[in-house]
């Protein structure tokens, strides 16, 4: 770590929390009393994908709240499957609020931390000023579950071969951890469908070369954090989808009534296959959550690391509107 890095970190605070039943370990960064953003990190990630967010929300007076979700890094990893529906992913974030006693935060999620922050949002749109969400839309409750229109894409798609308890994990194994998460943060393709008969991990490629984006010592942070946990937490996420779809049949129909922007990235994985793009562009997605803005930016899919830059300009441009309540924003 260079010395501007090591004084960057420096200014990060962490900490644990004992909430909704777990550890839940929290990055820190800024003022306690300033307006609170809580960042929501995906898969395969920590804390750390928002380490330029963190500095950037910190040097322009917000307070920035990074927690490694269950199932990563140094929060507490259940070992039921069942544990890490959406309602307990909600429910952990809605607990770090209490126990900062913090009515209303700015929310922004990223990949799976995206579908957490819809859903927060959804539930408990109470505790939420503004949403930024990167990278996965909100796509309402539909009449059969998300599994079942991800079979007709076959065995090689990931989330397809993901929903086998040890299945991932074994093939995982075939590599070092560091490997494992260079082929994901590497993405460049249009699906992430391997062909029949090869698993998703082994059909991915590593890059020989560093990742632009990210230096070897940050790579190495999040080897020893996934070393330690394993990837069977972060992959129950995509076990209990068909267990979702049953828990939020309450708020069926439901629209995010939050304010809320949303990033989409030019060459995110998946655009295609979801039909990501046409959804977001036709003006469906805006039917669902009324009060939306739309940006459409450079970069594939960790793009708040790849396009650091950019983002913080989207993320600080919106939470700009909001007038300033203190702390308890």
């Amino acid at each position: 770590m260079d010395a501007e890095a090591a004084a960057a970190e420096g200014q990060v605070r962490h900490w644990t929390a004992d909430v909704n039943g777990i550890s839940l370990h929290v990055a820190e960064r800024g003022a306690a009393d300033a307006p609170a953003v809580l960042l929501i990190h995906g898969f395969p990630e920590l804390w750390l994908s928002w380490r330029h967010q963190m500095a950037a929300l910190a040097a322009r007076g917000f307070r920035a709240l990074a927690p490694d979700l269950r199932g990563y890094g140094d929060s507490s990893v259940p070992t039921d499957p069942a544990a890490y529906s959406i309602l307990h992913l909600v429910g952990d974030l809605v607990a770090l609020l209490d126990h900062l006693q913090l009515t209303k935060v700015f929310v922004v999620g990223h990949d799976w931390g995206a579908m957490v922050a819809w859903h927060l949002c959804l539930f408990r749109p109470d505790r939420v000023r503004a949403a930024v969400v990167l990278g996965i839309p909100y796509f309402p409750r539909g009449p059969r579950p998300m599994t079942d229109s991800f079979a007709k894409l076959g065995d090689g798609f990931y989330i397809n071969q993901f929903q086998e308890p040890g299945r991932a994990e074994r093939a995982f194994a075939r590599y070092d951890v560091a490997t494992v998460l260079k082929k994901f943060y590497a993405l460049k393709i249009d699906e992430m469908i391997a062909p029949p008969g090869v698993e998703i991990i082994d059909f991915l490629q590593a890059p020989s070369s560093p990742i632009p984006w990210m230096t070897d010592e940050e790579l190495g942070r999040y080897a020893e954090k996934f070393e330690k946990t394993g990837f069977t937490g972060p992959l129950n996420y995509y076990r209990m989808l068909e267990t979702n779809w049953r828990l939020t049949a309450p708020w069926s129909g439901s629209k995010i009534t939050v304010p809320a922007k949303f990033i989409l990235s030019k060459n995110d994985v998946g655009l295609q296959s979801f039909g990501t793009e046409k959804y977001v562009k036709s003006g469906a997605l805006k039917e669902n959550v009324p009060d939306l803005e739309i940006s459409i930016i450079e970069g594939h899919h960790f793009v708040q690391q790849e396009e650091a830059g950019t983002v913080n300009s989207e993320i600080l441009s919106f939470l700009g509107k909001f007038p300033s309540e203190g702390g308890s924003a």
